[in-house]
């Protein structure tokens, strides 16, 4: 099945600067689950949700359609990685217990994807789906950032799966109840080298890229290191996570 492979060519920047999640977010989807037998992180990218998960189940099966994020992944003896796509993924029927999904669910064919979810899960499995959107770090650096995403990149390098993220994941088919669940927060202390790897990550960064053979981070680069003042300095950069965590029935 044709996936949007968007990640593949930065894998090692994903793995490298792409930030973890909060460990509360983990615990709480990992409580939900029924049983702790099987977990299934899917569209793992660098395998970071997948690792976190070896604290709460017996083992993790791990999969992405982009063989080079699996190459990057971080390794671990209770993860079990594998190429596979989300809508066939490749599992026996009735043998997960917990799915999640972290920063991708916006790429899939929702109706095939839902469809292998209900195959592959016990019965009250549990199904959390989360992604974050554009951070947050002070008014003057935000302004160029945003000047970045929204007026260089804007809807001619995002590709249109994105706006589930602008919308804060409201507009993303999720067909089971929701469960209620408390807000959480994606906070790391950040130099300029630093935003500016993540900011490299971006789908939309490289299909600039490949459009015009020239970074646009180049673009934004004097006024983001001006308004930063010294590189070196930490600030704090914050992401609102965006959940949708249900049973499977």
């Amino acid at each position: 099945m044709h996936y949007k492979d968007n990640f593949s060519i930065q894998a090692s920047d994903y793995a490298k600067y792409r930030p973890s999640y909060p460990p509360e977010l983990i615990e709480f989807v990992a409580h939900l689950a029924p049983n702790r037998g099987v977990a299934w992180d899917c569209a793992t990218g660098n395998g970071q949700t997948a690792v976190e998960l070896t604290q709460y189940f017996a083992q993790v099966i791990a999969t992405d359609a982009s063989t080079k994020q699996i190459e990057q992944a971080f390794a671990h003896p209770k993860v079990q990685y594998a190429v596979a796509s989300a809508e066939n993924s490749g599992l026996p029927d009735t043998s997960i217990d917990l799915v999640t999904v972290a920063q991708a669910a916006h790429w899939f064919q929702f109706d095939n994807f839902y469809q292998e979810i209900r195959r592959v899960v016990k019965p009250r499995a549990i199904l959390a789906i989360w992604g974050y959107g554009l951070m947050q770090i002070s008014p003057a650096i935000d302004q160029v950032i945003h000047r970045l995403y929204y007026q260089i990149l804007g809807d001619t390098y995002w590709d249109k799966e994105r706006k589930h993220l602008d919308n804060h994941y409201q507009t993303l088919p999720f067909p089971f109840a929701l469960l209620p669940a408390p807000e959480f927060k994606i906070q790391r202390h950040w130099n300029l080298a630093e935003l500016i790897g993540y900011l490299h990550t971006w789908s939309s960064v490289q299909n600039y890229i490949k459009k015009n053979t020239a970074n646009p981070l180049d673009l934004i680069r004097d006024e983001l290191t001006e308004v930063w003042k010294n590189p070196d300095n930490q600030h704090l950069t914050t992401w609102d996570i965006y959940l949708k965590v249900g049973e499977v029935k």
